[in-house]
């Protein structure tokens, strides 16, 4: 792993409880941390923040967003404060040429986020934005924004995805966690894929196979992966961590690096 050059991280991030308990998925998320040199900075592309249009929070405290409901005060309770790097931001929004970038302050840290991010750096010492994702737009749109946003690699900023590969809440059943399936297929289909370095055949999962329709009902917790892959050079190797299901919910993470 180069000292030079960050490497690049897609996180399965699941249940925001993640976020207060300990089990395999966040002692996995605390090796990740361990085994990454220290970022710089952090750029993360959460599902949890849906726009029309394409925005870097360039907010110098962002705010932790308690962005669900349903859960125990103990997760309400938590705040990440990590700091923000407005001139960061401002760099992003004046780097990315295949869209409109805009840099606002008007946005914190969602649970997408700070739920990893309080596993992997508890002490919220290292500076963090987020990054909006559009989902009205193309597969293939999200990885090309990807690739230009994989320059600041070079420069110590951790490019953080956090989603799901597969993520459906309707089908979910709580009281048996075993995966379905079509779970375990679409997301060993994708794994397969990104090992092989046949990422352009991500781009539309609705064509990949049978079970996209159900792993993918909606697309904002699979984008961020595309980003990741984006961010991906030629000799980065591929690894997966957290290879895991909740019923109907992939927790597989892809570190390239």
């Amino acid at each position: 792993m180069s000292i030079t050059r960050m490497p690049v991280l897609f996180v399965g991030h699941g249940s925001p409880m993640n976020a207060i308990e300990s089990n395999d998925f966040t002692r996995g998320w605390q090796a990740l941390a361990a085994r990454l040199p220290r970022p710089k900075a952090i750029l993360c592309i959460s599902a949890h923040w849906e726009t029309r249009g394409n925005f870097v929070c360039a907010a110098s405290q962002p705010r932790t967003i308690h962005d669900f409901y349903g859960f125990p005060q103990a997760l309400f309770d938590v705040h990440y404060p990590a700091p923000g790097d407005p001139a960061l931001a401002r760099r992003i929004a004046g780097m990315v040429k295949s869209a409109k970038m805009e840099a606002t302050p008007d946005r914190g840290l969602d649970h997408g986020a700070w739920s990893v991010l309080a596993i992997m750096y508890p002490q919220a010492d290292v500076p963090t934005l987020q990054l909006s994702v559009d989902t009205s737009r193309s597969g293939a749109f999200h990885h090309a924004l990807g690739r230009e946003l994989g320059a600041l690699r070079d420069d110590g900023v951790l490019i953080l995805g956090s989603g799901n590969i597969v993520h459906n809440l309707r089908a979910l059943n709580y009281r048996d966690p075993r995966p379905t399936d079509w779970t375990v297929r679409f997301d060993e289909t994708v794994r397969s894929r990104i090992a092989s370095g046949r990422d352009a055949e991500l781009f539309d999962w609705h064509a990949l196979d049978r079970d996209a329709a159900l792993a993918v009902p909606t697309p904002e917790h699979y984008l961020p992966l595309l980003y990741v892959l984006g961010a991906r050079r030629e000799d980065d190797a591929a690894s997966f961590h957290n290879t895991g299901y909740f019923s109907t919910i992939s927790m597989t993470s892809v570190l390239l690096a």
